[in-house]
């Protein structure tokens, strides 16, 4: 089960790839966490990534492509994988396919989370996190038990700055834009398939298992 997650910030992908990874055996892979593992082995990729990230840059896509190929080729990978948030544009999707087709494999689905923006501005802007120990919290799903206190340790709660209602908006237009093609990319070649992201996370689970032939 080779399958890719699409969808903006805070559509839940993330939280529903680990699910679906985990029921199934193989491996939940993000671009987050493939820089990190890659840094942290020392890696020659990782090496080269590290220098961007420690200055604030971008990583190039190439380099991200690069890094992405190799993570795919490890044995944990052999029964599938789950993409999270890559590709993001249409060039690292032909670079994705073309990476499996080396190692003679394709991406079979493609899942888009569906989520209205609004939404996605709910959900986002109520984050909180511990500055001490960094757990996570939400104003409204998930609050403190004491007001802008961590439970856990006390410490006090703040908001990131990419959390603030303008910059995720501007983080969607910036989603969009990058996304479109994509998404016509993989429709054409009949992949895509949608579920409704604005339901309950078990309810979302419940639609991709449906989406993917999961069903339990």
């Amino acid at each position: 089960m080779n399958v890719v997650f699409l969808g903006p910030p805070g559509a839940g992908k993330g939280t529903q790839a680990k699910t679906i990874a985990a029921e199934n055996g193989i491996p939940h892979i993000s671009t987050g966490d493939i820089l990190r593992e890659a840094v942290a082995r020392g890696t020659q990729l990782g090496a080269r990534a590290k220098g961007f990230m420690d200055s604030g840059a971008l990583v190039p896509d190439d380099l991200v492509v690069a890094m992405v190929a190799e993570r795919l080729s490890a044995p944990d990978c052999a029964k599938g994988f789950i993409l999270d948030g890559f590709p993001r544009t249409l060039p690292q999707a032909e670079a994705l396919a073309s990476t499996l087709r080396r190692s003679k494999k394709a991406v079979e689905s493609v899942v888009y989370f569906r989520v209205d923006d609004e939404q996605v501005v709910e959900r986002l802007s109520g984050r909180r996190i511990c500055r001490v120990c960094g757990a996570n919290y939400h104003v409204q799903f998930m609050p403190s038990r004491v007001d802008r206190k961590c439970d856990r340790c006390g410490g006090p709660l703040y908001q990131r700055d990419d959390d603030r209602a303008e910059t995720i908006r501007q983080r969607l237009e910036v989603y969009y834009a990058q996304t479109a093609d994509l998404i016509k990319y993989y429709g054409e070649r009949k992949l895509l398939v949608e579920v409704d992201a604005s339901r309950s996370p078990g309810e979302v689970t419940a639609l991709v298992r449906g989406v993917l032939g999961l069903e339990k």
